[in-house]
């Protein structure tokens, strides 16, 4: 009953079999493999953009914050909630890599900027001439830090607002599948079509074994995605590794129904626990996270139980809990939980 987070699983079989094959033989190095180019053409596919630049990175840290370092000068500022993990869980790495921009932190219930706190952060940046940090780009989670999900509505009144001010915009998609399963999007109606620049396309939460891929829709800006990618230490030299991974994770549809699985594994944990006495969530359940709270004594019973996620004491007596579904988490798992939790 493991749910403390998607990067506790290991590797779908199928992206593991991509591995092992591509093991054998030799192939050209840096991303020049064959594998790569039929990535780059699946992924435009999906994406309904034939020009796009895609690129493949090992870390989530080095695909959000290669993206906005190629998108943001020194002295601009990205626009991003308050919660978001390129402002919270990335050691710097957004501000070191752009070589010092500011992350300008947006306010928002259930982790998600509203375009009239948006407009008020960008209201108040930029106005100091050549003393202040200047509007730099906008960067959009989905699904959010607290597990719920943007529409591509809500993605395009955001973007809206960084287009009116010249600014690009970034989606980081570590899980991207998850959204648009939430949602029903399509992934073009979730991006370009909603107004995005640069996608963070995440693979490692979602049954990959570590991999990232950097989409730009104009690839005006590729060859510096490339420079930097190579002076961050983040080009692999057996690339084919990478690219292995994705064109399975893509192929029929497979990123899709792993993410299903743990949508699907998310809402059954969800219902369970509404019908737990004295349970209650902290942000609306919308994909494959979640964060209840419940009277004292839940963690003891859960754990006992063999139960394992991130468990914290709340002022009032109360405990709560982030619980993640995975690809391969299963109804005997979670319904296993709930016996363990329920008093």
């Amino acid at each position: 009953m493991f749910f403390a987070s998607d990067n506790t699983s290991g590797a779908a079989p199928e992206v593991m079999a991509a591995v092992l094959r591509a093991n054998d033989g030799y192939e050209t190095s840096y991303g020049a493999d064959a594998a790569m180019q039929r990535v780059t053409a699946a992924v435009r596919a999906l994406l309904e953009a034939p020009e796009a630049a895609v690129y493949l990175v090992a870390t989530g840290t080095a695909a959000n914050a290669l993206a906005l370092a190629t998108y943001c000068p020194p002295w601009g500022a990205v626009f991003c909630h308050q919660d978001a993990h390129i402002a919270v869980d990335e050691c710097g790495a957004p501000e070191f890599y752009t070589n010092g921009a500011k992350l300008v932190l947006v306010p928002g219930d259930h982790g998600k900027m509203t375009p009239d706190g948006l407009a008020e952060a960008m209201a108040r940046t930029g106005e100091g001439g050549v003393h202040g940090v200047q509007r730099g780009m906008l960067s959009v989670t989905n699904v959010t830090e607290a597990g719920t999900v943007y529409t591509p509505t809500e993605v395009a009144a955001l973007t809206a607002l960084a287009q009116a001010k010249g600014l690009p915009s970034h989606l980081d998609g570590a899980r991207f599948a998850n959204a648009l399963v939430a949602t029903g999007a399509t992934p073009a109606e979730m991006t370009w079509k909603a107004g995005i620049d640069v996608l963070s396309f995440g693979g490692t939460k979602n049954g990959c074994l570590g991999v990232e891929a950097v989409v730009m829709f104009d690839p005006v800006k590729a060859w510096e995605f490339e420079l930097r990618r190579k002076r961050g230490g983040h080009l692999f030299s057996k690339h084919r590794m990478l690219a292995a991974q994705f064109e399975a994770y893509l192929q029929d549809g497979l990123w899709l129904r792993l993410a299903g699985q743990a949508n699907a594994m998310g809402a059954r944990l969800a219902n369970g626990l509404a019908a737990i006495p004295g349970v209650v969530q902290k942000h609306p359940v919308q994909a494959n996270m979640m964060f209840p709270e419940w009277p004292a004594g839940g963690h003891t019973r859960a754990q006992a139980g063999g139960a394992q996620y991130y468990a914290w004491d709340l002022p009032d007596g109360r405990e709560g809990a982030r619980l993640v579904t995975l690809w391969n988490t299963t109804e005997a798992h979670v319904d296993g939980f709930l016996a363990a939790l329920r008093p």
